[in-house]
């Protein structure tokens, strides 16, 4: 689960981590009121959605006025703020952050984040702040430096000592940093973070670090112990499916292609994936519907996909162990009933129950297409497709 800056923010601030101070705003009145609390003479209006890239997009912009404040605010307000990461289609701006300005010597960057390659919590830093961390990998690799935490040990001096080398800073900050560090780490972990991105991480003019800015996502396999992190989940910043299909307990992420695929186990879903486009055509979602679906999230898991106006085909891919091919029949002939029928379908079963599954779509009256396997699934739905079109 992703959350706003402003969010991000006051929770730092809980754990003690500098930040800079803001308001939020849904309006333009509210935005003019953080501005006069804050008492300039510089301000920061600052576009509130789940994407980065919002300074490019024309979603933050420094002032120097309240009146100024009032028209930045009125402009970004509702505008659909495209950047690299919304894609083409952008995101409506429905809040703003309101945040004093603050004297900048120099801008770093610093993340943490979970090590798939370690198992372990690791924090990257780099000199090159306000940029995108990939360019600077991409380009002057040796400009990042990559630090894990032992489990067994925790949080020592010592990491947060090699990370202010690393960024190059002197005396006083220093211990700042290895400061910082800890309290960083204490908010990762107990509010069961997956990433924590401050980009900048800023050197004030006076020689204090502080967090200007700050990316927040969490697992969501945790939210259940933190109701009140839970809470500040923005539905409207959600791909609607996504939403729907959350509901379900269903792993579904949408895409940008024409078939839509429904299967079961998260590598049959990529292995399903990579096979319709070695066929020359593209995913429209992934979907892994799990293996202990029921007829009703199997019927959800197919009216999410029809719902979707790009799908032109579907593709429904099911291994039965766990998950018992009769269920899944189940689940799309009701769908279908529910819903009907516009784009070709075809279905490969096998495993648990594939005979009975197989006569519940045979005896159904539907026009379902089947297929022997996965390969020959692949290449019917794609041929369908280019041929419905």
């Amino acid at each position: 689960m992703n959350i706003h800056e402003y969010q991000a923010k006051e929770l730092l601030r809980s754990f003690g981590v500098p930040t800079g101070h803001g308001h939020a705003a849904f309006s333009v009145d509210e935005a003019v009121e953080a501005a006069e609390k804050l008492g300039g003479p510089v301000w920061v209006v600052k576009a509130q959605i789940h994407a980065g890239g919002r300074g490019k997009g024309g979603g933050v912009k420094v002032v120097k006025s309240i009146e100024d404040v009032r028209t930045e605010a009125d402009r970004i307000l509702g505008m659909n703020l495209v950047t690299h990461q919304t894609g083409p289609a952008g995101k409506e701006v429905g809040r703003l952050y309101i945040e004093a300005g603050s004297p900048i010597a120099r801008e770093l960057y610093l993340s943490c984040l979970v090590d798939r390659a370690t198992s372990r919590i690791a924090f990257i830093a780099s000199t090159e702040g306000g940029m995108d961390i990939e360019t600077v990998a991409a380009e002057t690799p040796e400009k990042i430096l990559t630090i894990d935490v032992d489990p067994a040990s925790g949080y020592s001096a010592y990491v947060g000592r090699d990370i202010a080398y690393a960024l190059k800073l002197e005396g006083d900050q220093v211990k700042q940093c290895v400061k910082l560090i800890g309290q960083l780490y204490k908010a990762f972990t107990e509010s069961d973070m997956s990433l924590l991105e401050i980009n900048p991480l800023v050197v004030t003019e006076g020689g204090e670090l502080l967090c200007l800015d700050a990316k927040v996502n969490f697992d969501s396999n945790a939210l259940y112990r933190h109701k009140d992190i839970e809470a500040l989940r923005d539905e409207t910043e959600e791909d609607a499916k996504e939403l729907e299909a959350s509901k379900f307990d269903l792993n579904y992420i949408a895409l940008d292609g024409k078939i839509g695929c429904m299967v079961n186990g998260a590598g049959l879903a990529m292995a399903t994936m990579d096979i319709i486009k070695l066929y020359g055509s593209e995913p429209a979602n992934f979907l892994d519907v799990g293996g202990g679906a029921t007829t009703e999230r199997v019927t959800a898991a197919f009216k999410i996909i029809t719902s979707d106006p790009q799908v032109e085909g579907i593709l429904v891919n099911i291994f039965g162990g766990i998950m018992r091919c009769d269920v899944i029949a189940e689940g799309v002939v009701s769908a279908i009933k529910d819903v009907g029928l516009q784009v070709p379908l075809v279905v490969r079963l096998e495993g648990t129950n594939v005979e009975k599954g197989k006569k519940i779509l045979n005896e159904s009256g539907l026009n379902v297409i089947a297929a022997d396997d996965l390969n020959d699934a692949a290449q019917k739905i794609v041929a369908a497709v280019k041929e419905a079109a």
